[in-house]
């Protein structure tokens, strides 16, 4: 039943949301535009503020889905489920092993883990993005926090899990870290002039 519930639930994380709509809805391949990701911050580049949300929801939902879905038939692997199905997002079988950098799913698990971590992930997004209008930065610092308020909302194993995705996070994050450090990050709403779609 594990290898049964790591498979379904990678492959559900490699469900790539902002590819598919984006191409469904005439903007080619979003992994041609801005930054190449395939998640939502991305998406919103393109100017479609409707398809970056929906992108941001679908992504999160995957991750919330494999989590509920294990807890009612796996309930001994609901960790490994949401841990797998945040890899499936990060490295998608279906376009090389290269897909987004998993903020929206990781929260997605999270917040089927346990709410109350997921939402002070979500205040905590919110609150730095408001500051500093930094994506990347908001995503850094939320998923910092998540394995001490998982073990303290849960316990040691979620805050395991925790520690996993935000370990990720911050890999994923690497060439962000380093704009951010250099001063050149995108902010939230800016453009990338030169691969920008207009709008």
């Amino acid at each position: 039943m594990l290898l049964f519930t790591i498979i379904l639930s990678y492959l559900l994380g490699s469900i790539p949301f902002g590819l598919l709509l984006t191409r469904a809805a005439g903007l080619g391949d979003i992994r041609q535009i801005g930054s190449g990701n395939i998640g939502a911050t991305n998406v919103l580049r393109t100017g479609r503020k409707g398809l970056a949300a929906a992108t941001l929801l679908l992504d999160g939902t995957k991750g919330a889905a494999a989590v509920i879905a294990a807890r009612y038939f796996a309930p001994d692997d609901v960790l490994v489920a949401g841990g797998a199905v945040f890899l499936g997002h990060l490295y998608p079988i279906w376009l090389g092993f290269k897909g987004g950098k998993g903020v929206a799913t990781a929260l997605g698990v999270l917040l089927s883990v346990s709410w109350p971590v997921g939402l002070f992930a979500c205040v905590t997004w919110l609150l730095m993005a408001v500051c500093f209008r930094y994506s990347s930065l908001s995503a850094l610092v939320a998923a910092a926090t998540t394995p001490v308020t998982a073990w303290f909302f849960v316990g040691p194993h979620a805050a395991t899990l925790a520690l996993f995705l935000a370990s990720f996070v911050f890999i994923r994050h690497r060439e962000n870290i380093s704009r951010l450090i250099a001063g050149t990050e995108t902010r939230i709403g800016q453009k990338k002039i030169e691969n920008a779609v207009s709008t």
